[in-house]
């Protein structure tokens, strides 16, 4: 019997329709999988791929498939009920949770989106608007903050929100090129804010919200791999195949590593401290790339698995695996059976999907439709879309794992200023405890592009949560504030 951790992320995928809007970049979380089969897949309907990159796929990797029993599948009545359930989503009463500032940067954003002429037009004019104006109107929605001080300062006003943990990004990366990367900055400071923010933050809420130690979500770390080398992108492309490339990869997994260490060294330490914990504490996830760039990130993860994630022991890393590719049920298949011949516990966060505006061979690597992206990922559990994260708490209460720690290891994670209404509903009206944000952080200046894809995803998701409802909501609660009516 073997176990991986599973985070889960929603995304955003308009062009192709893939995803609803939850969490566009990476969010998401730990289950532990028992092999006898957890999860079941379809069968990839858009195989006309062979390979991922130059990954090849074992003789039976069509295999993918597992069966469960009627037992395993009883849900509680309570489950069946919360399942069937419509959300009611109030589009006003989330808002009463954000400051007048940030309820100001939700109209700006609703403007935005209004229609497609206007969003195509603030998506042209993005990359020269100045930095003053970005940081007044739309960075505080998307972004923790510029210093670590901030990040634990937006920690704090999410846990009044329920919201216990999140995933905590420095948002500098090279995808495209930058001059401006110092891959030594990046893990100096990302190590910083394992030890400053994820840890003092997970304690805290473990210790003052007085719920049990296993209901609280571990505290996450992303790992963009374009920000450890300053040519990243051909690093991840061609260490293969350049020499000088393969050095450098080394290099940038030597770098990863480093972050990675202290975040098992925290583990390690805090489980002397918290023994009845069965999750991990801080977790490090290595952030997806465009897929022409994946199979360097694969190996990456991989290594990273079999050095971190040992036997026995809580996982402190997972990779991304991004289920609008048509190979991802092979993949994941493929990646189980490494774990398992080479004695790594595999971790994994899986998502829509993140770059289907920018990757150039869509055609040949996506699913024709959205209706086969969501089906993919639903078979696996998760998403920005309310509906896919009550299903995905559904299955966790099970009358079978009532007694299972390990459930609590699940996770749902969304963008830090996506789908807000959704998170509330979750949360107050169902009574979600699983749900966390991720949190990008850094300067303005260097999260631009992150920010940019932020914009044209809310443009692409789910329309109720934005353009003219967004507007009306937002300018309803301002109005309110103004003359004291909220």
């Amino acid at each position: 019997m073997s176990s991986a951790k599973v985070i889960l992320r929603p995304s955003y995928l308009a062009s192709r329709g893939v995803g609803l809007p939850l969490f566009t970049r990476s969010v998401y979380f730990p289950l532990m999988v028992k092999s006898s089969g957890l999860r079941s897949f379809h069968d990839t309907p858009n195989k006309q791929n062979t390979t991922l990159g130059n990954v090849n796929f074992p003789p039976h990797h069509n295999n993918t498939t597992t069966t469960t029993t009627n037992e395993s599948n009883s849900i509680t009545a309570e489950a069946v009920k919360n399942l069937t359930t419509p959300l009611h989503v109030n589009q006003t009463e989330y808002l009463k949770d954000f400051t007048v500032s940030e309820v100001f940067s939700n109209l700006v954003i609703g403007l935005c989106t209004l229609n497609k002429p206007i969003l195509n037009f603030c998506i042209k004019i993005f990359p020269y608007t100045p930095i003053p104006i970005i940081k007044a109107l739309v960075y505080k929605i998307y972004c923790g903050g510029e210093t670590i001080d901030q990040v634990k300062q937006a920690g704090t006003r999410l846990a009044e929100r329920g919201i216990n943990n999140m995933m905590i990004s420095l948002t500098i990366e090279a995808c495209e090129g930058n001059d401006n990367i110092d891959p030594a900055y990046i893990v100096s400071e990302t190590a910083k804010s394992v030890n400053e923010i994820l840890v003092p933050h997970t304690l805290k809420v473990i210790q003052e919200s007085g719920k049990d130690i296993n209901s609280i979500p571990p505290g996450y770390v992303a790992l963009k791999p374009t920000g450890f080398a300053e040519d990243a992108a051909k690093v991840l492309k061609f260490f293969k195949t350049d020499p000088k490339y393969a050095q450098e990869f080394e290099e940038l997994v030597e770098k990863v590593s480093t972050i990675c260490q202290t975040i098992y060294d925290a583990n390690k330490q805090l489980a002397k401290q918290y023994p009845q914990r069965s999750a991990p504490f801080v977790v490090g996830v290595i952030d997806a790339e465009k897929h022409d760039l994946q199979e360097g990130v694969y190996e990456l993860q991989r290594r990273l698995y079999a050095k971190f994630n040992k036997l026995n022991e809580p996982v402190s890393v997972v990779g991304t695996l991004q289920m609008y590719l048509s190979q991802s049920a092979e993949l994941l298949s493929l990646e189980e059976r490494l774990a398992k011949e080479n004695n790594y516990r595999l971790g994994l966060k899986l998502v829509r999907g993140a770059y289907i505006h920018s990757e150039k061979n869509r055609a040949e690597i996506i699913h024709k439709t959205q209706e086969d992206t969501d089906s993919n990922y639903n078979q696996v559990v998760a998403s920005h879309n309310g509906e896919s994260m009550k299903l995905a708490t559904s299955k966790l209460q099970k009358d079978t794992d009532k007694e299972n720690k390990n459930k609590n290891n699940v996770v749902l994670g969304q963008l830090l200023g996506m789908a807000d209404n959704i998170t509330h509903d979750l949360i107050k009206n169902h009574k979600v405890d699983n749900v966390i944000k991720y949190v990008p952080w850094g300067p303005p200046l260097e999260t631009k592009e992150y920010l940019l894809r932020r914009l044209e995803e809310n443009g692409d998701a789910v329309k109720s949560n934005n353009g003219f409802p967004l507007v009306k909501a937002s300018a309803s609660a301002l109005f309110k504030r103004a003359f004291g009516l909220a």
